[in-house]
């Protein structure tokens, strides 16, 4: 056998003795160190007692011991009891556990010390920020939630800094957020009267909630839900499998809506198309609805042969010639209204109902028509914007935030209704919403996530309802089927086509004639049929 196994089986046999003889002493050993922890605790009691106090207390221990010698069996007990006592005072006590650190030690600083080198200045005699100075100096009041994260906060700041700069106050505002948590949005309240900032954390607003059906007068829209102290109304929703009631973000739409028409912008998948469904399953409660999918993904095909809409086009001579027929259909509303003032009669029931413009992406039909020489789809929408309350026509314009420079100037000066939705940078938010925003958004947002600004009111945030195209197999089924219980009538897939408008309602005029060597585009104002030809 080699020296190494004898090394190894001797550090084994070493090994398994040690664990046995520790096994076999361990009572000696608890017994022990109680033995030395009640002797400590003797000499500390003796030198904590005054020398006047120390020949009494010693006459009387020893009067004690002398009593426990003379007691029968009093020996016995007394090395029994000492034992017990030290077998009980010598076990391992767990260590108790750290307490937990206060949030305010552990995070205060590290956004004291991020907002140090912008709220500084060298030559500040009593600086309120400065590398070795304390968070409680700046910091008036803050609080925090269940999950330990900053939900408020109250600071001050010098007055030298610079707040009525728009870039000086994004600074500040974005070292917050790196610091308190970018997932959430944040409402900053800037006193410059008295150098002091509200920071307040805002809840997620609640998402997927379905579509149903909202109450809500003729004219009036919801678009999505905000927060409580952003508006005084409340309006009950299913949700959940409950019911509750959440405050509404309302777009009123008529002849004295002082905002007629809306232009959304997005991003891809921020929930602009879903958005145009939840207005257009609104709209169809009251009114017709003729839409132009820009876009040609397919998402509205769920419209197609259903009471009330006029056509769903894909195409661009499609989109032409709806437009077109949306432009005559404009002036002769104008002139039935105007002649029905006119001889103090009613006016015409066809001429009062409202007519929706749903366009998803415009502009995308734009730079088609440029290549191929066709007229700006665009630029049919003149009419209806400049006598659309009048006439009792809406526009909404949806399109990518991207494309904001190509849509025309007509649809972005008439379209006072704005909604943004997706993450997005400070500088676009202002630019679509009009206004700058007091809230920092959240570096990712679920889908529907936004802004609304209606005219010149503040902005507020928006989360429009979870309205999924119920052709999409991928969505939930019960949003599927929530979409289906709102549509004018069931999926045409499986029932027989929507049966005729009322004689009121206005048919398609004929197409011009075109011109030599050109083909005429096909008006394709359908009533029946779910084929939607591109």
């Amino acid at each position: 056998m080699s020296l190494n196994r004898h090394l190894t089986r001797g550090r084994d046999l070493a090994r398994t003795a040690g664990d046995h003889a520790a096994d076999m002493f361990a009572p000696l050993t608890l017994i022990a160190r109680g033995l030395r922890r009640h002797t400590d605790w003797a000499r500390s009691r003796w030198q904590a007692t005054p020398k006047e106090r120390r020949g009494p207390t010693l006459l009387l221990t020893v009067a004690g011991l002398i009593g426990v010698v003379l007691l029968p069996h009093g020996p016995l007990f007394a090395v029994v009891a000492l034992v017990a006592s030290a077998a009980w005072s010598g076990r391992e006590r767990k260590p108790a556990p750290a307490p937990e650190p206060d949030p305010a030690d552990v995070k205060l600083p590290a956004l004291y010390a991020a907002l140090t080198p912008y709220l500084a200045a060298p030559d500040d005699v009593c600086p309120l920020y400065r590398p070795d100075g304390r968070y409680q100096d700046a910091f008036a009041g803050w609080s925090f939630d269940a999950e330990g994260r900053l939900a408020a906060l109250e600071m001050g700041y010098p007055a030298y800094f610079t707040d009525t700069e728009p870039a000086a106050r994004a600074r500040i505002e974005q070292v917050v957020q790196a610091k308190a948590g970018r997932a959430r949005e944040y409402r900053f309240d800037w006193d410059l009267e008295c150098s002091r900032l509200q920071i307040t954390a805002l809840a997620p607003l609640p998402g997927n909630v379905p579509a149903q059906t909202w109450v809500t007068t003729p004219g009036e829209i919801v678009l999505g839900f905000t927060d409580p102290q952003a508006t005084q109304r409340m309006i009950p929703v299913s949700h959940d499998g409950g019911s509750g009631h959440q405050p509404p973000v309302i777009w009123r739409t008529g002849a004295r809506s002082g905002e007629p028409h809306l232009l959304a912008l997005g991003s891809t998948g921020s929930g602009t198309s879903t958005l145009l469904r939840t207005i257009a399953l609104q709209a169809l409660s009251h009114g017709d609805v003729l839409v132009i999918d820009g876009a040609g993904t397919g998402e509205h095909a769920c419209l197609v042969n259903r009471p009330g809409v006029h056509t769903v086009e894909t195409s661009l001579r499609g989109a032409l010639a709806a437009l077109d027929w949306a432009a005559r259909e404009t002036e002769r509303r104008l002139a039935a209204l105007n002649a029905a003032r006119y001889h103090g009669e009613p006016a015409p029931a066809d001429a009062t109902r409202p007519l929706w413009l749903l366009l998803d992406h415009p502009t995308e039909l734009s730079e088609l028509a440029q290549a191929e020489g066709h007229p700006d789809p665009q630029g049919l929408l003149e009419l209806p914007l400049r006598q659309g309350r009048a006439a009792r026509v809406t526009v909404v314009v949806v399109d990518a935030i991207e494309a904001v420079d190509r849509i025309s100037p007509t649809v972005r000066a008439a379209a006072r209704a704005r909604v943004v939705l997706g993450g997005h940078g400070a500088q676009d938010l202002r630019l679509a919403l009009g206004v700058p925003l007091d809230l920092v958004p959240a570096t990712h947002t679920p889908p529907g996530r936004g802004y609304a600004r209606i005219g010149s009111q503040p902005p507020v945030r928006l989360q429009v309802p979870a309205t999924v195209d119920p052709l999409d197999e991928e969505a939930p089924a019960r949003l599927r089927d929530a979409v289906i219980a709102l549509l004018p009538h069931r999926d045409t897939r499986i029932e027989a086509a929507a049966p005729p408008l009322p004689q009121h309602q206005p048919q398609a005029a004929p197409a011009a004639e075109p011109a030599a060597g050109a083909t005429a585009p096909r008006v394709e104002l359908r009533k029946a049929g779910l084929g939607n030809p591109r």
